[in-house]
């Protein structure tokens, strides 16, 4: 049981970093895009960055989760 939990933990970590790498990208190519100009492209990026922001908080709060079975199960 532990083993499945722990490999839980460290996939919704992965899932975590990949949610933030994606979400930092969006935020970066809207930046980029914004200072050029193209308002049209820049309001699809930034709900692209919000949904991948969106997507680590659920990632997070699972892994959160995840850790506190861990820890019940350990005492």
């Amino acid at each position: 049981m532990k083993a499945i939990l722990i490999i839980a933990l460290v996939a919704l970590v992965v899932m975590v970093l990949v949610s933030l790498v994606r979400g930092i990208v969006a935020f970066l190519q809207s930046t980029k895009m914004d200072l050029e100009g193209g308002e049209e492209r820049v309001k699809e990026m930034q709900l692209r960055q919000n949904k991948a922001m969106m997507s680590r908080i659920k990632y997070q709060a699972a892994a959160i989760a995840v850790a506190l079975i861990l820890l019940a199960l350990a005492s």
